[in-house]
């Protein structure tokens, strides 16, 4: 058994941090930081693990199986039946292909890799954060690889080396300079691995093994830091939102917030210590491992179900469901199994945690055998789930750094000759290959599209380095035989972000700042200059607009509404709302069209009616794969739009085909 004092003020700065995460998640304004929650718990998990380890080493009784046995303890459980439930819910509510991603979620988490999944997953093709529901597990996944670890480095540096506090000060360290390294080049690898964030939970570690005389504060001291502490972690909840770089130097606020908080309050109870050792934060600070585990997927499931947005009141329920049920999970799993009422000895608990990791596991691997169990679902149902996927033919078309030269391009039409067209653009592109393919055989024309997701065909202004090389590849590309260059891609996300407001796209001014002027400006100069390279170069331009951005994702809606059996009718978007998007863009494109060997091709003519309705389905069909990208069948519904430039292709081809047979 630990020997560490139990005190009520950590457990209300728990209150505190799932406090934080949940309103966050749920979008309750004001919360915009609330993600650093996360960070609170991984600080408090540093000391209380360390303090314990540490303890016990003095003690001469620490022990590596009896401490993963305690830990076994403390998380399988109610992990388990939270995963369990999921399966369950999944199995009424999910669409294949999710219930397909949900087992393989499920499969990493119980082999406790789920965030290393999460990182790769973090791409412009991967379902939306807020349709995975074990997307919160990945920072257990962090805590339980650290808690594999960190005993056995403990160990080894207090055991062999004198000044081992300074060498584990050294490892906190390098782990914060690889977040702040990580965070400007790889953003995904900063928020999702151990590595980087090790040093959070190495803070709380540091202060667990600091020489007591540390410790020892005046009364007004105390009081000082313990506020300046609260006010750390306050500001960065109400001060971060989502575009704030993170972790890196900006997770300094919350963790040096709570290293304070436990600093000052280690000896003495401050005014904020009395606050978080109140009845209600000490109670919800006590259910906060399993109202974290079970918030996150009523959240997912609650939208994934629901056809309309939330209201105030409905946020509210749904809340309030998630704190009921961490309360029972609480009481009903994690505290017979904490005070070992079941389960009680360290061989039971741990041959039980095995056997739950396999039985489990095999439960999440079964739904990646069986493609997610489609048999589950209507007829219907099946077929508006299906417009979500794109064919390993269009996937295999996106190019990346890795994507050798004689990959970049793929080639449609006819085979003789080498082709006068280049269609080259963003992940928009490819959604059309499609049409280019169709087209190309129809007219026995040949057509070479290169595209890269996210990546705008302009020079200068690109998302990243990797974009910057891409189009550089693409240019040396234009050589005499190409006579069209068809531009495709998502304009608006370089401008405004996504339809929620995300800006990681948007073109920034040069303080990294997001200015609406400044992103319209730079698009505008950036498209200027590559229509003119295009024009002096004696290349026809087609300029194609983006279809209408749905607030919503046609497959998983119509899906839903299927699975229901409630009408379709009515899912789409407003005119009015595309027109008001698309203004900058549509004023920018007639302009440059004023050069008779500038067209512009804009979808949302075939998708938008004289109704003032931007249509999302289409004969039991979703005309989108996502709330963006046209799915093959909403790309074909287009085609019509780009059939003059076929049109032009051909009768180029005919006229030198003729001048051809002339010369013999």
């Amino acid at each position: 058994m630990s020997t560490l004092a139990y005190r009520r003020d950590i457990d209300g700065l728990r209150a505190v941090a799932v406090i934080a995460v949940v309103l966050f998640h749920f979008g309750v304004p004001g919360f915009s930081g609330g993600f650093v929650g996360v960070d609170v718990f991984f600080v408090i998990s540093g000391y209380l693990i360390t303090s314990i380890i540490w303890n016990q080493r003095q003690a001469g009784r620490f022990s590596f199986v009896d401490f993963w046995a305690r830990r076994a303890r403390r998380i399988l459980p109610a992990l388990f039946a939270m995963i369990l439930a999921v399966l369950a819910v999944g199995w009424f509510l999910l669409a294949p292909k999710d219930y397909e991603e949900l087992g393989r979620s499920v499969r990493y988490q119980v082999m406790f890799i789920s965030n290393l999944l999460f990182m790769r997953q973090d791409g412009y093709f991967d379902v939306a954060s807020d349709l995975k529901p074990l997307l919160h597990t990945w920072s257990l996944a962090v805590e339980e690889q650290f808690y594999i670890l960190f005993p056995l480095l403990l160990t080894l540096l207090s055991g062999h080396l004198k000044h081992w506090r300074l060498a584990l000060f050294g490892v906190l360290l390098v782990s914060f300079g690889l977040s702040v390294w990580a965070v400007g080049h790889h953003p995904e690898k900063a928020f999702f691995l151990l590595p980087m964030r090790a040093w959070e939970l190495l803070a709380g570690a540091m202060l667990a093994v600091a020489p007591k005389s540390a410790w020892r504060l005046k009364p007004m001291a105390a009081q000082g830091l313990s506020l300046l502490g609260l006010a750390l972690i306050l500001l960065a909840v109400f001060g971060y939102d989502k575009v704030t770089p993170f972790p890196g130097a900006a997770a300094l606020l919350p963790v040096l917030g709570v290293v304070a908080l436990i600093l000052a309050n280690g000896h003495r109870r401050t005014w904020v210590g009395e606050l978080l050792s109140s009845r209600v934060m000490v109670g919800l600070g006590l259910v906060s491992y399993s109202w974290y585990l079970w918030h996150w997927p009523v959240f997912v499931f609650s939208s994934y179900a629901s056809v309309d947005e939330p209201g105030a009141f409905d946020t509210l329920g749904l809340i309030l469901l998630t704190l009921v049920l961490g309360y029972l999970s609480w009481k009903f799993v994690e505290t017979p199994f904490r005070e070992r009422r079941l389960l009680a000895g360290r061989r039971q608990i741990l041959l039980a945690g095995a056997c739950g990791v396999l039985v489990i596991g095999l439960a999440g691997q079964s739904l990646r055998w069986t493609d997610g169990l489609p048999w589950r679902l209507s007829e219907q149902a099946l077929q508006y789930a299906k417009g979500r996927e794109w064919r390993p033919e269009l996937m295999a078309c996106l190019a990346d750094d890795k994507t050798p030269d004689d990959k970049l391009f793929c080639h449609y039409g006819a085979a003789n000759g080498p082709a006068r067209t280049l269609v080259w653009g963003d992940s928009h592109a490819t959604a059309l290959i499609p049409v280019f393919d169709d087209g190309a055989r129809a007219h026995a024309v040949s057509v070479m599209l290169a595209s890269s997701p996210g990546c705008v065909p302009v020079q200068g202004i690109e998302h990243d380095a990797r974009c910057a090389r891409f189009n550089q590849r693409v240019e040396h590309a234009l050589t005499p035989p190409v006579s069209d260059v068809v531009l495709v891609a998502r304009w608006s996300l370089y401008l405004y972000g996504d339809a929620k407001g995300d800006l990681a796209h948007a073109l920034k001014a040069a303080d990294g700042h997001y200015d609406r002027a400044v992103a319209e400006q730079r698009l505008a100069d950036g498209l200027r200059a590559r229509v003119a390279q295009l024009r002096a170069g004696g290349h026809r331009v087609w300029l194609v607009k983006e279809a209408p951005l749905q607030a919503f994702s046609p497959p998983y809606r119509l899906t839903r509404l299927a699975m229901l059996n409630r009408p379709v009718d009515g899912v789409g978007l407003a005119i009015g709302e595309h027109l008001k998007r698309q203004a900058f863009i549509s004023r920018l494109f007639a302009q440059l069209a004023q050069d008779p060997a500038v067209r512009v091709v804009d979808p949302a003519p075939r998708l938008c009616g004289d109704d003032g309705f931007c249509r999302a389905e289409l004969d039991g069909h979703s005309l989108y794969t996502d709330d963006n990208h046209l799915s093959e069948v909403g790309a074909r519904f287009v085609a019509p739009v780009l059939e003059p430039l076929f049109v032009g292709l051909q009768a180029g081809a005919d006229l030198r085909k003729g001048q051809a047979n002339a010369a013999k």
